[in-house]
């Protein structure tokens, strides 16, 4: 059984969700832009319901809803929903994301997602697992669809994913009109190569902000950039 995940001002459970609380996640929740016009959030994807704690942490957003297909996901999500500060605040939604962006007429002002993206041919034999890890549960295709189909005009995507797949995901995201406004590469250590990309999307097309985030000096003595960026959450920082 996996222990609860502390955090500063929150507790996550995770031991009926497949995919645990990593890296990626809490860097993409800690980065998305969230000024104070924003009012509505969707995660897409929300597994355990971190991000969507995160952004209501982070926010005096109203609405913050989250999405997730899979049932004892879904379920806790909700109940970590429920305890935590922010509960009148959340709501998941029990859903695929087609289903959802194909009958939901509301729109937010920011959309996040930590999809899967493994999309390998290599499958485990849980079912669970691989729904929560291989892209073909959710194509990036569909989550670029859906997402120009959900945001407000001036509504913004954000997302982490696999270095190697960025330039094919703004490809299609061009395609459905968003264009990146921001896009942060991620690296484990100085030497290390590019690992992930967080990239931010809107329907406006302006001269895109690219920097690099490193997350180690060493091996568990971390950046200042990573710290300053994570401290509002992990107790340790």
């Amino acid at each position: 059984m996996s222990k609860p995940f502390k955090f500063k001002q929150f507790t996550v459970e995770q031991d009926r969700c497949a995919m645990k609380i990593g890296t990626d996640g809490v860097l993409l929740g800690a980065w998305v832009p969230i000024d104070e016009n924003v009012n509505s959030i969707l995660d897409i994807g929300t597994g355990t319901g971190v991000i969507a704690l995160m952004v209501a942490q982070r926010s005096n957003a109203e609405i913050i809803d989250a999405l997730e297909i899979d049932t004892e996901a879904y379920e806790e999500a909700v109940d970590n929903f429920e305890t935590s500060p922010w509960g009148d605040r959340l709501f998941c939604y029990h859903a695929s994301f087609q289903e959802f962006f194909e009958e939901i007429d509301d729109q937010y002002d920011v959309l996040i997602s930590n999809p899967p993206f493994y999309s390998e041919d290599y499958k485990s034999k849980d079912a669970q697992r691989d729904m929560a890890r291989f892209e073909d549960a959710l194509p990036f295709e569909h989550l670029l669809v859906g997402a120009s189909k959900l945001l407000s005009d001036t509504g913004q995507l954000a997302i982490v994913i696999p270095y190697k797949e960025e330039k094919r995901v703004v490809g299609i995201a061009e395609q459905v009109g968003l264009f990146p406004k921001k896009i942060t590469r991620v690296r484990g250590n100085s030497t290390s190569e590019i690992k992930r990309s967080l990239l931010l999307f809107g329907f406006d097309q302006t001269a895109c902000e690219i920097d690099e985030l490193i997350i180690e000096n060493s091996r568990h003595a971390y950046t200042q950039e990573y710290i300053n960026l994570t401290k509002d959450f992990y107790i340790k920082m």
